[in-house]
């Protein structure tokens, strides 16, 4: 048995946590820059508004229903996402993180350990979350991960459920099928389901009694195959953290929209450093160096500008690395061939790739060494006091401003809550 552990309104329900006057009340959250819908509550989703929706567009909207509106707090989201799954770690042999409010559970041999069934032991999970963390989630456990997925979809949309849809015999499971249109089966995108509708496969139940080989035929072979024997209750996939049997990423992006469009040299070389800094402190958290580095550049699509509106280039490093100073080195490298005089930008970014674990990186043919040993300590004491004393206490002179001045490429963020978190001058004080 699988289950899959999935936070409600996650983004909606971390402001909740500290803000319980909410709860009943409409509230979204908005993505990067203050842009568009990307988090809805319940009572918000009852009024019409699509994930997406562009804040320009349903500002009156969301003034007449007097929503509560936020700007994106990814500092407190992630940490509240790392209570979540250190408790699920602790309560399940297995345990794969599938994004920052899902998580796969591995529950196979468990059932001898409950005390009553898997269904209790769900109900239990769901409670104990939410009382150590304030989150509200739902449980779907079925037989495959597909079927968990379809299950936890189900749990979501039914309150009768009491948020857990547990699928252990043949006739729930029937049952279940019967509930979910094909569109809205993990795996399923609108291409697929177009072709599915005109043969007359509009459920899940439809799919799952479609032969094999038809899969394979329509549904992009031996994944389409897989996907249906899943849905009549065979495992064909396991959790899968990743490759190595760790949650350490393949790649490394960070990228953001500016709060405003830039044309001067100066202030994108800034927003390019400050992302590839970002990025290389999370290569060297997981312990990698890298080989590839990307950087990229956008314009307003919106704008008077003729396309292309994106322009990017690789640049592969001589030797794998994980130093902050290499990099934002090879990054402004990299930005000035990208460089186009009086051209307006709206985004920039940086991806590093083709990771290796550090010490143990491919060396050029010329190169004496791999990095310094000073050099090495010294990214290792910079991390160090940044996480006593906060982010950013110690950086690069490139990302240094004035006193009081705020960097020209930061994104909007009108309505940004404190880091209650993981900042002690924005700890919550109750009085």
């Amino acid at each position: 048995m699988y289950a899959l552990v999935d936070c409600n309104n996650f983004y909606v329900s971390c402001e909740r946590v500290f803000q319980p006057r909410l709860e009943g009340r409409p509230v979204v959250v908005l993505s990067n820059n203050d842009g568009c819908l990307i988090s809805r509550s319940n009572e918000a989703k009852a009024l019409g508004l699509q994930m997406g929706d562009p804040y320009f567009q349903v500002k009156p909207l969301l003034e007449q229903h007097q929503v509560a509106v936020f700007s994106s707090n990814y500092a407190l989201y992630g940490d509240m996402s790392r209570r979540v799954m250190w408790y699920l770690s602790q309560v399940a042999p297995a345990v794969e993180i599938y994004s920052i409010d899902e998580a796969f559970l591995d529950l196979h041999g468990m059932e001898r350990f409950v005390v009553r069934s898997l269904d209790t032991f769900a109900r239990t999970v769901r409670a104990n979350v939410l009382a150590r963390t304030g989150i509200p989630t739902c449980v779907g456990v079925a037989p495959t991960k597909t079927l968990a997925k379809l299950a936890n979809r189900l749990a979501k949309k039914n309150p009768a459920l009491g948020g857990v849809c547990y699928l252990d015999t043949d006739e729930r499971r029937q049952w279940a099928l019967e509930q979910v249109a094909v569109e809205d089966v993990w795996g399923i995108g609108r291409q697929y389901a177009q072709k599915l509708y005109v043969v007359g496969i509009t459920t899940a139940a439809g799919l799952a009694g479609c032969s094999e080989a038809y899969a394979r035929q329509h549904l992009g072979g031996v994944v389409g195959a897989r996907l249906v024997r899943e849905l009549q209750g065979y495992p064909c996939q396991g959790l899968a953290p990743s490759e190595d049997g760790t949650l350490a990423r393949r790649s490394l992006c960070y990228s953001r929209t500016f709060g405003q469009p830039l044309s001067a040299f100066p202030d994108v070389v800034g927003a390019v450093s400050a992302f590839t800094s970002r990025a290389a402190e999370k290569l060297r958290r997981q312990g990698d160096a890298a080989h590839l580095l990307t950087v990229f550049v956008s314009k307003s699509r919106y704008g008077l500008e003729p396309p292309p509106y994106s322009s990017s280039i690789v640049l592969s490093l001589p030797v794998a690395t994980s130093d902050t100073v290499e990099l934002v080195r090879m990054a402004r490298v990299a930005l000035k061939r990208l460089w186009q005089p009086r051209q307006r930008y709206t985004k920039a970014g940086v991806t590093l790739e083709g990771l290796e674990p550090a010490g143990q990186a491919q060396l050029s043919l010329f190169e004496p060494g791999p990095e310094s040993e000073k050099r090495t300590k010294l990214m290792a004491e910079l991390d160090q006091l940044n996480r006593r004393f906060g982010k950013g206490t110690v950086q690069l002179a490139a990302l240094l401003l004035p006193v009081g001045q705020s960097a020209p490429w930061q994104g909007q963020a009108q309505w940004r809550t404190p880091q209650y978190t993981t900042r002690l001058e924005d700890l919550l004080l109750v009085s």
